[in-house]
Protein backbone atom coordinates (compact mmCIF):
# COMPACT_ATOMS: atom_id res chain seq x y z
CA UNK A 1 0.00 0.00 0.00
CA UNK A 2 2.90 2.08 0.69
CA UNK A 3 4.73 1.53 -2.39
CA UNK A 4 1.16 2.68 -4.39
CA UNK A 5 0.68 6.00 -2.29
CA UNK A 6 4.48 6.51 -3.17
CA UNK A 7 4.52 5.93 -6.75
CA UNK A 8 1.16 8.03 -6.87
CA UNK A 9 2.49 11.05 -5.24
CA UNK A 10 5.65 10.97 -7.88
CA UNK A 11 3.14 11.03 -10.68
CA UNK A 12 1.19 13.72 -8.49
CA UNK A 13 4.65 16.03 -8.57
CA UNK A 14 5.56 15.01 -12.16
CA UNK A 15 2.15 16.38 -13.60
CA UNK A 16 2.12 19.25 -11.64
CA UNK A 17 6.25 20.17 -12.86
CA UNK A 18 4.88 19.45 -16.33
CA UNK A 19 1.98 22.02 -15.87
CA UNK A 20 3.81 24.53 -14.09
CA UNK A 21 5.26 26.24 -17.29
CA UNK A 22 3.18 24.93 -20.12
CA UNK A 23 1.21 26.94 -22.13
CA UNK A 24 -1.38 24.83 -23.43
CA UNK A 25 -3.16 21.67 -22.63
CA UNK A 26 -4.67 19.07 -25.50
CA UNK A 27 -5.80 15.90 -24.50
CA UNK A 28 -8.08 13.01 -25.85
CA UNK A 29 -9.05 9.91 -25.64
CA UNK A 30 -7.00 6.94 -27.15
CA UNK A 31 -9.17 4.29 -26.23
CA UNK A 32 -8.54 1.24 -29.39
CA UNK A 33 -4.91 2.84 -30.41
CA UNK A 34 -2.73 -0.10 -30.48
CA UNK A 35 0.93 0.27 -29.57
CA UNK A 36 2.23 0.76 -32.73
CA UNK A 37 0.71 3.50 -32.83
CA UNK A 38 1.06 4.71 -29.82
CA UNK A 39 4.86 4.61 -30.20
CA UNK A 40 4.38 6.77 -33.37
CA UNK A 41 2.65 9.38 -31.81
CA UNK A 42 5.40 9.31 -28.48
CA UNK A 43 8.09 10.11 -31.23
CA UNK A 44 6.14 12.44 -33.17
CA UNK A 45 5.43 14.14 -29.60
CA UNK A 46 9.45 13.83 -29.14
CA UNK A 47 10.20 15.64 -32.40
CA UNK A 48 7.97 18.85 -31.44
CA UNK A 49 9.13 18.96 -28.14
CA UNK A 50 5.85 17.98 -26.61
CA UNK A 51 5.16 16.37 -23.55
CA UNK A 52 2.50 13.17 -23.86
CA UNK A 53 1.48 11.52 -21.01
CA UNK A 54 -0.97 9.29 -20.03
CA UNK A 55 -2.40 9.70 -15.90
CA UNK A 56 -4.91 8.84 -14.20
CA UNK A 57 -7.82 11.27 -13.98
CA UNK A 58 -8.00 11.64 -10.32
CA UNK A 59 -4.66 12.61 -10.01
CA UNK A 60 -4.31 15.54 -12.70
CA UNK A 61 -7.36 16.71 -11.33
CA UNK A 62 -5.52 17.14 -7.96
CA UNK A 63 -2.31 18.46 -10.46
CA UNK A 64 -4.32 21.12 -12.05
CA UNK A 65 -5.82 22.25 -8.79
CA UNK A 66 -4.63 25.94 -7.70
CA UNK A 67 -2.99 26.09 -11.69
CA UNK A 68 -4.00 28.34 -14.55
CA UNK A 69 -5.50 25.47 -15.63
CA UNK A 70 -8.26 24.40 -12.77
CA UNK A 71 -10.97 24.98 -14.93
CA UNK A 72 -10.22 22.32 -17.17
CA UNK A 73 -11.30 19.67 -14.11
CA UNK A 74 -15.03 19.10 -14.94
CA UNK A 75 -14.19 18.02 -18.81
CA UNK A 76 -11.78 15.16 -18.23
CA UNK A 77 -13.38 12.05 -18.34
CA UNK A 78 -12.66 8.47 -19.68
CA UNK A 79 -9.18 7.37 -20.56
CA UNK A 80 -7.19 10.49 -21.50
CA UNK A 81 -3.90 11.13 -23.12
CA UNK A 82 -2.44 14.44 -22.39
CA UNK A 83 -0.14 16.79 -24.54
CA UNK A 84 1.33 19.67 -22.89
CA UNK A 85 4.12 22.43 -23.98
CA UNK A 86 5.01 25.70 -23.90
CA UNK A 87 4.28 26.23 -27.23
CA UNK A 88 1.06 27.09 -27.20
CA UNK A 89 -0.09 25.41 -30.75
CA UNK A 90 2.39 22.04 -30.86
CA UNK A 91 0.26 20.37 -28.38
CA UNK A 92 -2.51 21.00 -30.82
CA UNK A 93 -1.17 20.50 -33.94
CA UNK A 94 0.26 16.98 -33.15
CA UNK A 95 -2.70 15.57 -31.81
CA UNK A 96 -4.92 16.48 -34.81
CA UNK A 97 -3.02 15.54 -37.14
CA UNK A 98 -2.31 12.31 -35.56
CA UNK A 99 -5.91 11.98 -35.17
CA UNK A 100 -6.21 12.50 -38.79
CA UNK A 101 -4.56 9.25 -39.56
CA UNK A 102 -5.32 7.18 -36.54
CA UNK A 103 -9.46 7.52 -36.03
CA UNK A 104 -8.75 5.81 -32.55
CA UNK A 105 -7.13 8.62 -30.78
CA UNK A 106 -10.33 11.61 -30.67
CA UNK A 107 -8.90 15.00 -29.42
CA UNK A 108 -11.66 15.79 -26.50
CA UNK A 109 -10.53 19.44 -26.23
CA UNK A 110 -7.56 21.57 -24.32
CA UNK A 111 -7.27 24.60 -22.55
CA UNK A 112 -4.81 27.44 -23.77
CA UNK A 113 -3.39 29.77 -20.62
CA UNK A 114 -6.40 28.82 -18.41
CA UNK A 115 -9.02 29.37 -21.45
CA UNK A 116 -10.66 26.09 -22.25
CA UNK A 117 -11.06 25.38 -25.90
CA UNK A 118 -13.45 22.71 -27.58
CA UNK A 119 -13.00 20.69 -30.15
CA UNK A 120 -13.72 23.24 -32.84
CA UNK A 121 -11.32 25.70 -31.42
CA UNK A 122 -8.16 23.21 -30.56
CA UNK A 123 -8.63 22.46 -34.70
CA UNK A 124 -8.33 26.55 -35.20
CA UNK A 125 -5.36 26.64 -32.76
CA UNK A 126 -3.79 23.32 -34.77
CA UNK A 127 -4.19 25.41 -38.17
CA UNK A 128 -2.17 28.40 -37.15
CA UNK A 129 1.13 27.58 -39.24
CA UNK A 130 4.39 27.43 -37.32
CA UNK A 131 6.09 29.87 -35.23
CA UNK A 132 9.04 30.40 -38.01
CA UNK A 133 6.89 30.71 -40.66
CA UNK A 134 4.69 33.18 -38.95
CA UNK A 135 8.36 35.21 -37.87
CA UNK A 136 8.80 35.13 -41.27
CA UNK A 137 5.86 36.74 -43.05
CA UNK A 138 6.31 39.50 -40.30
CA UNK A 139 9.66 40.25 -41.74
CA UNK A 140 8.43 40.31 -44.74
CA UNK A 141 5.08 43.01 -43.98
CA UNK A 142 7.75 44.74 -41.99
CA UNK A 143 10.32 45.19 -44.56
CA UNK A 144 7.62 46.06 -48.05
CA UNK A 145 7.51 50.10 -47.21
CA UNK A 146 11.39 49.74 -46.59
CA UNK A 147 11.38 47.92 -50.18
CA UNK A 148 9.31 50.56 -51.97
CA UNK A 149 11.07 53.26 -50.49
CA UNK A 150 14.32 51.89 -51.99
CA UNK A 151 12.51 51.50 -55.25
CA UNK A 152 11.75 54.92 -55.26
CA UNK A 153 14.26 56.32 -54.78
CA UNK A 154 16.16 54.34 -56.90
CA UNK A 155 13.70 55.44 -59.80
CA UNK A 156 14.59 58.82 -60.06
CA UNK A 157 17.96 58.64 -60.90
CA UNK A 158 16.91 56.07 -63.17
CA UNK A 159 14.55 58.27 -65.09
CA UNK A 160 17.29 61.00 -65.24
CA UNK A 161 19.37 58.30 -67.26
CA UNK A 162 16.50 57.24 -69.61
CA UNK A 163 15.66 61.27 -70.52
CA UNK A 164 19.56 61.81 -70.83
CA UNK A 165 19.42 58.53 -73.36
CA UNK A 166 16.43 59.97 -75.26
CA UNK A 167 17.64 63.65 -75.65
CA UNK A 168 21.00 61.91 -76.54
CA UNK A 169 19.09 59.63 -79.12
CA UNK A 170 17.37 62.64 -80.37
CA UNK A 171 20.57 64.89 -81.32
Amino acid sequence: MAKSRELKSNMLSEAQQSIKDASSIVYGEYRGLDVESMTQLRKASRDVGVRLKIYKNTIFKKAIGGSKFENLREHLEGPLIYGISTDAIAPAKLLVDFSKENEALVVKGGALDGSILDLKSVKELASIPPRDELIGKLLGVAAAPLQGFVRTLNEVPSRLVRVLAAIRDQK
